[in-house]
């Protein structure tokens, strides 16, 4: 698979280098009922699960910004590192979407370069856990400067909170599934708006 976290959600990838802040955001764990439960990628313990998420999402990034391919090489002691950094860009996501707070990044090196054509380069610097965050805030900045950052989003029912690129026309989308979650968070409503009836309606009988 090319963005394994994205894709196990059923969900297409962002743009370009946005989709390694997608992935990363999709190895959190989700409880909802289907397609079934899905395992936290970067919990302790399961550094082998870890590394291969790595390798996937590392060469899904090189492809789609022309990069040289990486050997990333994660230890037990990156884990918590990238649960860290992965909480924070979804913060910072959330706030974006609500109160416009500010969110701290957790920092990290990148190499500016000049090209033959005149254009600027960004390019990750370090090892492990800080390579990808030297990536991951590396794209985000590049996002928030083209304009796509804003169309990066977390799935609205909290028990999924996949991460989602909206591509609708005016950027309304708050589920990443609106057959799935959607409709899933309409019968809530509905079911709740008759409850409230009823217990109106039963009132006014005793009245």
């Amino acid at each position: 698979m090319n963005w394994p976290a994205t894709e196990r959600h059923c969900l297409s990838p962002a743009p370009g280098g946005l989709a390694l802040v997608q992935e990363l955001l999709n190895t959190a764990p989700t409880a909802r009922p289907a397609p079934a439960d899905l395992p936290d990628l970067l919990a302790d313990g399961a550094l082998g699960a870890a590394q291969e998420w790595a390798d996937g999402a590392v060469r899904g990034w090189a492809r789609e910004t022309g990069r040289a391919d990486v050997q990333l090489v994660l230890t037990a002691d990156d884990l918590p590192k990238l649960r860290c950094l992965r909480d924070q860009v979804r913060r910072a996501l959330a706030a974006g979407d609500r109160s416009g707070a500010a969110v701290r990044f957790t920092s990290a090196p990148v190499v500016v370069g000049l090209a033959g054509d005149g254009t600027l380069t960004v390019e990750p610097e370090g090892a492990g856990a800080r390579w990808l965050a030297s990536a991951v805030l590396a794209e985000s900045l590049l996002a928030q400067t083209s304009g796509l950052w804003r169309r990066l989003k977390i799935c609205r029912n909290a028990s999924c909170a996949a991460a989602f690129y909206d591509r609708s026309r005016n950027n309304s989308g708050v589920w990443h599934s609106v057959r799935g979650c959607g409709n899933a968070a309409h019968l809530r409503a509905c079911r709740e708006r008759r409850r409230v009836q009823d217990g109106v309606g039963d009132s006014s009988v005793r009245l």
